[in-house]
């Protein structure tokens, strides 16, 4: 297969895994209903958590592993496959829109934080764990889930940076740039939590 098949093929398969909703297929196999009727509306781990009751906690944990999957299994194979890194890069970004934009749930997804992040450990896993470990913190210390994903994915960009300049002596820059591209999109897929946090109306973690 000619290398002008397989790339784009990749980025499309990875933008149809993407796709797959987590919480979606969770929900209905565990009996909880649609998460974008209830709850916040949004289909992600924390709403499952939010609407699940006495399962809340089974299936938010399988949802979020399902999420981090869709971004770590295709740049994962991408890898495998030894293509440059822009390539790589951008089968973790289709991924990533496939999950905001669904093709399979008339293209209304999550927000991306998981999926983004999955998309992180795979591209490279210190830079992935110290997103992850700036989430764990800010929400231990703030205990606000959107502001704790605001934080670790601003700083997303530039973890990719220090931590491949420093393995390699150069940083790989389309990383850094479709890591920063996906960090503004992200942001815009929050504007609804950003304009709570600035009125001070957001939910605390603890208070879900």
């Amino acid at each position: 297969m000619s290398e002008m098949i397989l790339l784009p093929g990749l980025v499309v398969l990875a933008y149809l895994l993407g796709s797959v909703s987590s919480a979606i297929i969770v929900c209905k196999l565990m009996g909880l209903g649609d998460p974008r009727e209830a709850g916040s509306g949004n289909p992600g781990a924390t709403n499952v958590l939010r609407i699940g009751g006495e399962k809340g906690k089974l299936a938010a944990a399988i949802t979020l592993l399902g999420d981090v999957l869709k971004g770590v299994v295709p740049v994962l194979v991408a890898h495998g496959l030894a293509l440059e890194a822009l390539w790589i890069v951008l089968v973790g970004l289709a991924a990533f829109l496939g999950h905001l934009y669904p093709l399979f749930f008339q293209f209304k997804g999550g927000k991306g934080v998981a999926t983004m992040l999955g998309v992180l450990l795979a591209l490279n896993f210190w830079a992935g764990l110290a997103t992850a470990a700036t989430w764990l913190f800010v929400a231990k210390v703030l205990k606000i889930s959107s502001l704790s994903a605001l934080i670790a994915t601003f700083l997303a960009p530039i973890y990719i940076y220090f931590i491949t300049q420093s393995v390699s002596g150069e940083a790989e820059m389309s990383w850094v740039w479709v890591t920063a591209i996906m960090t503004a999109i992200l942001f815009w897929r929050h504007r609804g939590n950003i304009q709570r946090l600035i009125k001070g109306e957001e939910g605390l973690i603890k208070s879900k």
